[in-house]
């Protein structure tokens, strides 16, 4: 019998009745999309400081980066492979682009973010998406710790040498978003948070920094235009390395957070459709004078695990409200307590980590190997301020664990026939450039019999190493006189020995 939503029964039904079916959850159900509308607001309302600090960063007018988070998240709502996730201006991109701004200006800035958008869009056709299988757990969680670290820190400077109301403020809405949810789930904790703070320095004239300290906000919606760029191949050779890097630093946040908001809502989202997407939403931002993006973590986290955002109605809300509020609600936004938005995300920060990874419980049944992998990479990551090293060397520093690991489970077990005619050497694991490097010596060339056997029966040939080194194996004992044979190659082992064997130099 098949379900309601199956596609035998949609094409049995009326159109009318199809389109009902077809609906997103957010139009059927007002339970959702009051979620939705509400986490959209406070994404919104996050997004503006975060926008104009990275502007700054960036070395451009506020605004340049309000247009971005307004672009990148309006956009990424309908190209975008991740529901509910927040692409906007972010700060690794801010770094990588502040020194072309800084000796080329604006328009070499927007002409490298619509080229960075040309190089996602042409890496997600290629497939690199696929490369996030070969990030490992211990890498993901030591993104997600150091992430929750680099929220934390960036709020530090908000809380040093600052009026003495900050801190009972922030205190206090702290103390709301743990609390409130108690009472009832239909508000989210932090936009009460943020509405009863800036309540309470409006009415009793509290002298904290806002918003409007931060920068002006904009007060017109962008206009799209051309890069103010000579179209030559000077502008394009200056602008390519910035490009380039822009472009690889995003998709390895945007994918990152991608994988970490499926886990959260154990959902699966198309890694080749958010690498294209993101390509798509800064070639519009490019268009539209922004400074580009990628995926916003600490907003993400907003939306999905605090205000329990699931649908692209909240990501697209985010961007909308940015500009209403900026445009229509200026001088409301301008006055909000940036202690309200402090203790936001300072809750954000505490959500998002990792705690279990940490417990003495879990500290003593992890393998130091993974334990230290997730160590280096929360250490690059809070070093650099840069999520994408930090991955990259979690990465290679896994991958180097794993290689030492394998390579012990490699071994060589000799076996003299009674006679003394031939002795077999049965070897076993996988062999590879760091496993076969000891294969050599493992072996009694001078007081074997003349006849030897090496068993692979139990072993795979991965390698050109590996080949080399039954090459020089071979070699060693050819050189007293000596026979080898080797059995037992499966398929794959036997193709590569075969073709490289006496090929490779150092063996015959």
């Amino acid at each position: 019998m098949s379900s309601p939503s199956s596609p035998a029964s949609l094409s049995s039904r009326s159109p009318v009745a199809r389109l009902r079916g077809l609906r997103p959850d957010w139009l059927s159900d007002p339970k959702v999309w009051r979620t939705e509308v509400l986490a959209g607001l406070v994404v919104a309302l996050a997004l503006i400081p975060e926008a104009i600090s990275f502007s700054i960063i960036a070395g451009v007018d506020p605004a340049i980066g309000l247009f971005a988070s307004f672009t990148m998240a309006v956009t990424i709502s309908v190209v975008g492979g991740r529901r509910a996730m927040i692409s906007a201006a972010t700060g690794a991109v801010a770094l990588v682009i502040a020194p072309l701004n800084r000796e080329h200006g604006l328009g070499y800035l927007v002409a490298a973010v619509i080229l960075a958008g040309v190089i996602q869009i042409a890496l997600g056709a290629l497939g690199v998406a696929k490369l996030m299988r070969f990030v490992p757990r211990s890498v993901m969680v030591g993104f997600v710790n150091a992430l929750a670290v680099l929220i934390f820190m960036a709020q530090v400077p908000e809380m040093h040498d600052v009026p003495w109301p900050v801190y009972p403020l922030i205190i206090g809405g702290l103390v709301l978003m743990v609390f409130f949810p108690r009472i009832t789930t239909v508000v989210p904790a932090p936009l009460v948070s943020i509405v009863v703070l800036t309540a309470i320095t409006l009415a009793a004239g509290i002298a904290v920094p806002t918003v409007g300290d931060k920068g002006d906000l904009p007060s017109s919606l962008p206009v799209p235009g051309l890069p103010d760029v000579p179209f030559t191949l000077d502008t394009l050779t200056t602008v390519a390395p910035y490009a380039l890097a822009m472009a690889l630093v995003g998709l390895m946040e945007s994918l990152m957070t991608a994988k970490l908001v499926d886990d959260i809502t154990d959902t699966h989202s198309s890694k080749t459709r958010e690498s294209i997407g993101q390509g798509v939403a800064n070639i519009v931002t490019g268009f539209f004078g922004g400074m580009g993006g990628c995926a916003m973590i600490g907003q993400t986290m907003i939306n999905v695990k605090v205000s329990g955002a699931r649908t692209r109605l909240s990501t697209f809300l985010a961007g909308a409200f940015l500009m209403v509020l900026c445009i229509v609600f200026g001088p409301v936004v301008s006055d909000i307590p940036m202690a309200a938005l402090v203790a936001v995300m300072v809750m954000v920060s505490f959500a998002t980590f990792d705690w279990h990874s940490i417990a003495p419980r879990t500290l003593r049944r992890m393998p130091f190997g993974e334990i230290a992998v997730m160590v280096i990479t929360v250490a690059c990551v809070v070093a650099t301020g840069n999520l994408a090293i930090g991955v990259v060397v979690g990465s290679v520093t896994a991958m180097v664990v794993f290689a030492r690991r394998v390579a012990h489970l490699a071994d060589v077990t000799p076996v003299t026939d009674p006679d003394g005619g031939q002795v077999v050497y049965a070897v076993t694991g996988a062999l590879f450039f760091a496993s076969s490097n000891d294969l050599v010596g493992r072996f009694a060339y001078a007081t074997d019999p003349d006849r030897v056997v090496i068993d692979l029966t139990a072993a795979h040939v991965w390698d050109a190493t590996s080949v080399a080194a039954l090459d020089a194996v071979e070699a060693k004992y050819a050189q007293r006189g000596k026979t080898v044979e080797i059995v037992g190659l499966n398929g794959p082992s036997a193709r590569l020995h075969g073709h490289l064997s006496g090929e490779l130099g150092g063996g015959h």
